[in-house]
C-alpha cells in the first residue's frame, strides 16, 4: 500500500457542504467534475499528499443517492493508493475477502480502482486506487 489516495464523504449537494470545507476549514478545490458512469458530482480538496472527495449523487438512482438515503450524509469510504491492483485483489481473495467488483473497474485517466466490501473489513468501505499513467 502506498499511502491513503483519498476519503470520501457523501453529500447532499456540492455547494453547500463547500460552505465548510473551502470557506469555514480554508481548504482548497482542486477541481469539481461530474463522473458520469458513477453518477456522481465530485469536489476534489487537496490536502497534503492525499485529498478529501465530496460526492453529490447526480440522480435519485445512483449508489451514492442509496447510500444517503439509508445513511444521511457522512464518511462514504477510505481508498488506499495501491501499485498493482490485480495482485492485491488476488492476494485479497486468498485472505476471504469479498470484492465488489471481480476485475477493476478503470476511468478515463486510466486509474484502475475497485472496491471491497464493508461485510469484509469491519464496517468499511474500501478502495483499491491504482493511478494510471495519465493519472500521475
Amino acid at each position: 500500500m502506498a499511502r491513503i489516495n483519498h476519503l470520501a464523504i457523501v453529500v447532499e449537494h456540492i455547494e453547500p457542504a463547500l460552505k465548510f470545507w473551502r470557506d469555514a476549514l480554508g481548504l482548497e478545490v482542486g477541481q469539481v467534475q461530474r463522473n458520469e458512469a458513477e453518477e456522481v458530482e465530485i469536489a476534489f480538496l487537496p490536502l497534503g499528499e492525499s485529498e478529501i472527495e465530496l460526492l453529490a449523487p447526480l440522480n435519485e438512482t445512483s449508489g451514492v443517492a442509496k447510500f444517503l438515503a439509508r445513511r444521511g450524509p457522512g464518511m462514504h469510504h477510505i481508498c488506499l493508493e495501491v501499485e498493482h491492483i490485480e495482485a492485491v485483489m488476488q492476494r485479497l481473495r486468498a485472505h476471504g475477502v469479498e470484492l465488489l467488483n471481480e476485475t477493476p473497474k478503470e476511468n478515463e485517466a486510466g486509474t484502475k480502482y475497485c472496491f471491497i466490501h464493508p461485510k469484509s473489513a469491519f464496517g468499511v468501505l474500501v478502495e483499491l486506487y491504482e493511478p494510471g499513467q495519465r493519472g500521475r
